[in-house]
């Protein structure tokens, strides 16, 4: 059974986002995470992330051997990691190693960029780390996005590209960073990334369209890359007077929570972003960090 076969009409309970679900059997595999979240800090991109998801029982909590793996990042923009406009390479290569140790068979990774692709696999450093950890990277084909019932509140379907659908675990890894519209990029809107067609077409009512698509994609796993953060004019950024670095990473297994949480990176509270706030209320995940069980490390 593929990823298609479980995508959520309605909504997603804490306790089977928490366990996981084995997309080939749609059965639960292993137990809840002791823990909402895992905030990580430290000098290593590397050793913080991983960290981070062995405070949440490891990779082979949530990968099996013989998955199919999509892993998705944030190239959307031609930039240098040092700009914080995409995932941090260190992260993102970090993850692909667990996966592979974990026993994965392949783990693909891929973006929707907004610059030229050919560029901005390259300048974010994604590409090489990626394929040096032993990961597939390839360009987004636009014959492969179909169709999808959402029954969303805004949007009642959508185009998602067919390679994340059809992968037996997807690990969102978002970097966090300001955005003119949605106030931050965190998890729910890199699944703009694996959307297809016309995606400016969502912004007059991006709060409620981001929740939609977030509930059609069920990730295994999120890893919030805030080694650096971009703090003004972005999403593309350019100037590193706008950059903070945090060295910091946050993982969890809902997606609603980790970006709950990754608000407050920025001075705000969870309740600022509007798609935190009506993912919510909607029961699709907590939002009020002080009732979650964070495991902070420092190394």
């Amino acid at each position: 059974m593929k990823r298609r076969d479980f995508l959520r009409l309605t909504a997603l309970t804490s306790l089977s986002v928490a366990i996981g679900v084995d997309n080939r059997t749609n059965q639960a595999f292993g137990a809840a995470p002791a823990y909402d979240l895992a905030v990580v800090t430290g000098a290593s991109p590397q050793k913080i992330t991983s960290a981070a998801i062995d405070a949440l029982g490891g990779m082979t909590t949530f990968v099996k051997r013989g998955d199919v793996v999509v892993v998705k990042p944030n190239i959307g923009w031609d930039r240098t990691p040092e700009y914080a406009a995409n995932t941090n390479p260190e992260v993102v290569a970090a993850i692909v190693r667990l996966c592979l140790e974990a026993g994965a068979k392949k783990v693909k990774v891929f973006d929707r960029s907004v610059n030229d692709p050919r560029r901005c696999y390259v300048q974010s450093g994604i590409a090489d780390a990626v394929k040096k950890a032993g990961g597939e990277v390839s360009y987004i084909d636009e014959r492969k996005f179909r169709d999808v019932k959402i029954n969303g509140s805004v949007l009642k379907s959508w185009p998602l590209y067919t390679e994340l659908m059809e992968a037996d675990k997807v690990i969102n890894v978002p970097i966090a960073k300001h955005h003119g519209l949605s106030r931050l990029t965190l998890g729910m809107k890199n699944w703009m990334g694996v959307m297809g067609g016309s995606r400016a077409s969502i912004h007059q009512k991006i709060n409620e369209s981001l929740v939609d698509i977030s509930m059609a994609i069920k990730p295994t796993l999120v890893v919030l890359d805030a080694v650096r953060v971009l703090t003004a004019n972005g999403p593309q950024g350019g100037n590193l007077k706008d950059v903070k670095k945090l060295d910091t990473i946050v993982a969890g297994v809902n997606q609603v929570a980790v970006d709950a949480y990754g608000a407050t990176l920025f001075g705000m509270k969870s309740s600022d972003l509007g798609y935190v706030r009506i993912a919510a209320q909607n029961g699709f995940g907590p939002m009020d960090t002080a009732r979650m069980k964070i495991r902070k490390i420092s190394i």
